[in-house]
């Protein structure tokens, strides 16, 4: 199983966008009413769980057994 998330940082723009960065690189952008809401719950919750959900870089635990599912086993 995957450890938990970790590498994310944010910064604010002056223009209020927030930049998600992963390990230093680009991970994503947010603006308006998605930008508000992320420095909203960013002091409530995981930061680290929550950029990670944002931009898509959130294993789920489940590869290992969906490799091993019936449909899956011929690829």
């Amino acid at each position: 199983m995957a450890g938990p998330p970790e590498g994310f940082t944010y910064r604010v723009r002056k223009n209020g966008d927030v930049e998600l960065l992963h390990h230093g690189r680009p991970a994503g952008v947010l603006r308006g009413a998605t930008a508000a809401r992320f420095l909203a719950e960013v002091d409530e919750i995981d930061p680290q769980e929550l950029m990670a959900r944002l931009t898509g870089n959130y294993r789920h635990g489940n590869e290992r057994a969906a490799r091993n599912h019936p449909r899956n086993r011929r690829r």
